[in-house]
């Protein structure tokens, strides 16, 4: 019997499913980025770390759950915003810590650059960003926009693709068209839903949630 109790039982079925959909999420990034450069004609061994850094690139959040638990994005302090940014920081560290390559380390530590300087943790331009940081920067964001949130649904691909243009500065032009026509020819349920693999990581989350 666990002693611990229902509210302890519910925090931890709350941080299990929350890690559900990270790995939602980075498998979708991990999906859509290895298409992307494929489109680039990037070697298959880039593609393949892409593919590694698109699924890894949130690793750091884990690092904020506890600091972070019963949040949500929009109801964010200034200060918490500020905490939340470290995660591309504690992310890259991890991955180095843990032998990844350098180079995918340096792009999941851009992976929330903008092109025009607006973003973070370094404010870099398009110039000092890697390419496969860009590409990651643009499979990241439709993947979030398409997903549901605890504070409003998911947008549907077609909108989302409308959000991301308005706020077009911040992508690499040519990344983003490459973007463009994968999702245009490709499965888009197969990219989003990463099907039944997606339907085992939740099944393996309840049932540890619920043990």
């Amino acid at each position: 019997m666990d002693e611990r109790g229902p509210g302890y039982r519910k925090k931890v079925r709350i941080i299990q499913l929350s890690l559900a959909g990270e790995i939602s999420h980075g498998l979708c990034v991990s999906n859509l980025a290895c298409r992307v450069g494929s489109e680039l004609k990037l070697s298959a061994e880039v593609c393949h770390k892409l593919a590694v850094a698109g699924f890894l690139h949130d690793v750091g959040k884990l690092e904020l759950r506890r600091y972070m638990y019963g949040h949500e994005d929009d109801t964010l302090t200034i200060e918490e915003m500020k905490y939340v940014r470290m995660h591309a920081d504690l992310s890259a560290r991890i991955l180095e810590e843990n032998g990844y390559p350098s180079d995918l380390v340096e792009w999941v530590h851009c992976h929330h650059e903008n092109c025009d300087g607006s973003g973070y943790p370094r404010n870099l331009t398009k110039e000092s960003i890697p390419l496969e940081a860009r590409i990651l920067r643009v499979c990241d964001v439709f993947a979030a926009l398409t997903s549901k949130r605890p504070y409003r649904e998911a947008f549907d691909p077609d909108t989302a693709v409308e959000l991301m243009i308005d706020e077009i500065k911040n992508y690499d032009l040519r990344v983003f068209l490459a973007f463009l026509r994968v999702i245009h020819r490709s499965d888009l349920n197969q990219i989003l839903d990463v099907g039944e693999t997606r339907q085992t990581v939740h099944r393996l989350i309840y049932e540890q949630a619920s043990q």
